[in-house]
């Protein structure tokens, strides 16, 4: 970048830094929210729902397979095994 461009785009580095420290934050957050042991606990938990009656079985599909997608890892082998616990 030339100088004459550093010189007009400089009143725009602290939008710029906003928007870096906003997307580090997000990345964050997304890496907590996706974490391992947080969507077993959230899995577990839904399992849970399940049996208590809280949710009906199409629901529990739907938010399981959320779930399921969000704990399988990108780019790894295809394939999952489950386990359905409702009858």
């Amino acid at each position: 970048m030339g100088v004459l461009s550093q010189v007009v785009l400089f009143p725009l580095a602290p939008v710029r830094g906003v928007v870096w420290v906003a997307e580090r934050v997000r990345d964050m957050a997304e890496e907590e929210l996706c974490h391992p042991s947080v969507l077993r606990a959230r899995l577990a938990a839904l399992n849970e729902a399940l049996e208590s009656g809280a949710i009906g079985p199409e629901e529990f599909d739907r938010e399981e397979d959320r779930l399921l997608d969000l704990l399988e890892p990108s780019g790894g082998p295809g394939g999952r095994v489950r386990v359905r616990r409702h009858g």
